[in-house]
């Protein structure tokens, strides 16, 4: 009978200690990543190549605040580019290249920071400024064109998602989508003849490239 009491009173501690041998090791907290991040982003559009430049600031783990500025063609749906017996491109009715230079400001949300490791930090970000859009006419040598430049002043903001990749604390590489939408404050541009575009919406699949610090 001693035997069974004594059975039954270390049976429970047994259990217990089985209990700690299965239970599965704390979770690693998340890296801590250096708060500021400078850099350039390499687009890509429709529209063409496009080069930026942007800062950020971390508030938090989840909450990044950003500064973008960015430089690309524009392009309407209407354009079809030929080539003439030199291998000269042409595009028949247009009037004017547009190049869009938006100024952006926003919050970057950072998701599923404890389901997924952190060499892959995925987020979606959105942000609004002002765009200023230089018009050249396109009959004109491309950079003598710029002696006649126009600037066309608009509002703007995109929406995207994109993820930064790896574990580095110093080199920062990324790859985003975003949508951008300006609505200009003036009368509009003409890009094809006859079209005076008063909206431009570009999708872009940007390159992150930069410096943690």
């Amino acid at each position: 009978m001693k035997r069974i009491l004594l059975i039954l009173f270390l049976l429970p501690t047994f259990f217990l200690y089985a209990q700690k041998i299965g239970e599965m090791a704390p979770e690693k907290p998340p890296e801590k990543f250096p708060p500021r991040a400078w850099g350039v982003d390499l687009l890509f559009s429709d529209g063409g190549f496009g080069i930026g430049t942007f800062f950020r600031r971390s508030f938090n783990i989840k909450l990044t605040g950003f500064v973008d500025v960015s430089f690309s063609e524009s392009k309407s749906a209407r354009e079809f580019e030929f080539y003439d017996y030199w291998g000269r491109p042409i595009v028949i009715g247009k009037e004017n290249r547009v190049f869009v230079v938006p100024v952006t400001a926003g919050l970057q949300y950072r998701l599923f920071e404890k389901e997924l490791t952190d060499n892959l930090r995925p987020y979606i970000n959105g942000g609004i400024g002002p765009v200023f859009a230089v018009s050249t006419p396109y009959q004109v040598e491309f950079f003598n064109s710029f002696k006649y430049a126009k600037i066309h002043l608009g509002v703007g903001g995109y929406i995207g998602a994109g993820a930064d990749f790896g574990l580095s604390k110093t080199n920062l590489i990324g790859l985003s989508m975003r949508y951008h939408y300006t609505r200009f404050l003036t009368a509009g541009v003409e890009q094809m003849k006859g079209e005076i575009r008063t909206e431009l919406g570009v999708f872009y699949i940007a390159l992150k490239l930069g410096l943690m610090f």
